[in-house]
């Protein structure tokens, strides 16, 4: 069979698809990737190389996966798609394809995505805007972290994720804890076949490992308490909003906000990362709510 990666075009792809017996399927926010200058940035940003492991998610017609196995690097590539998964297995289960590519036909949000690959590894991937979130507390809110991750989403979710203070939620709060965030290129919509109706971004993180980790499981599940009871009212000054939500009274939390040095008027946007460690050395701990239970 012809490989995907002789000529990457819309019209390659959309002849690749009929030979196959394959569609894209809108349900699955299917959109394949056409464009041999962007998969070439990625694969300058994932740095394949040999002996190198690599998550691939969304692995599509393997175009992605044939250049990073034809790097040396072994490969688990997770795909949702049970008619994708069976094409990948005929055109990829060559001499090396048998021996560095493992293909796992399953929902990438139902499986251990910690224990797919042995560390240390990388995590390429092509996310639909539904299951980034989800993806990214399973792969960063638990070890082993992967080194690199190379991810393909919606524009606006990459800008998110790397946004400066003023324009944080809860995902980039999150995120910038676990990594290091850059936007490392846009990606037109012109890229894919078919052509989805928004921007796409290539966003890469490189989670900290170790030492870099200021705070214990412990720790990190009280500053999560604090970040998700803050942004519930994400227009609210942080003094009145932090009194609501947690079981703490006004003045502890004037108190807290001014040792940490942040003025109480700001709003939960604002606050970036090391801020946010600093109220929460500053508050102590936050304990039950009256009812006995844990705020939410």
């Amino acid at each position: 069979m012809t490989s995907p990666a002789a000529r990457v075009d819309p019209a390659a792809v959309r002849r690749i698809l009929r030979d196959a017996g394959l569609r894209a399927r809108h349900g699955l926010s299917q959109n394949f990737l056409a464009d041999v200058a962007v998969l070439e940035a990625i694969l300058a940003e994932a740095e394949p190389a040999p002996g190198a492991r690599i998550v691939e998610i969304g692995p599509g017609l393997g175009i992605l996966t044939e250049a990073l196995l034809d790097a040396g690097a072994s490969v688990v590539a997770i795909e949702l798609d049970r008619g994708l998964a069976a094409f990948l297995r005929e055109r990829l289960a060559g001499p090396i394809g048998a021996s560095r590519l493992a293909i796992v036909q399953a929902d990438a949000l139902d499986l251990d995505l910690t224990a797919v690959a042995d560390p240390p590894y990388d995590v390429v991937a092509n996310l639909p805007y539904h299951i980034t979130s989800p993806i990214l507390h399973r792969f960063l809110g638990a070890s082993p972290r992967p080194r690199r991750l190379v991810l393909m989403l919606q524009r606006e979710v990459a800008a998110r994720i790397a946004a400066p203070a003023g324009a944080m939620s809860y995902l980039s709060v999150f995120v910038q804890y676990h990594a290091r965030v850059r936007v490392a290129f846009r990606v037109p919509p012109s890229a894919f076949e078919p052509a989805p109706a928004v921007e796409s971004a290539v966003a890469v993180l490189e989670p900290y490992q170790g030492d870099d980790r200021p705070l214990d499981p412990a720790g990190e599940d009280a500053l999560w308490r604090l970040v998700q009871a803050a942004f519930r009212e994400r227009r609210k000054m942080l003094h009145n909003v932090l009194a609501r939500q947690l079981p703490i009274g006004p003045d502890r939390v004037a108190a807290a906000l001014d040792a940490a040095g942040i003025d109480p008027t700001r709003r939960p946007q604002t606050v970036a990362v090391g801020e946010w460690l600093a109220l929460l050395e500053a508050l102590g701990p936050i304990g039950p709510d009256e009812r006995g239970r844990w705020a939410r």
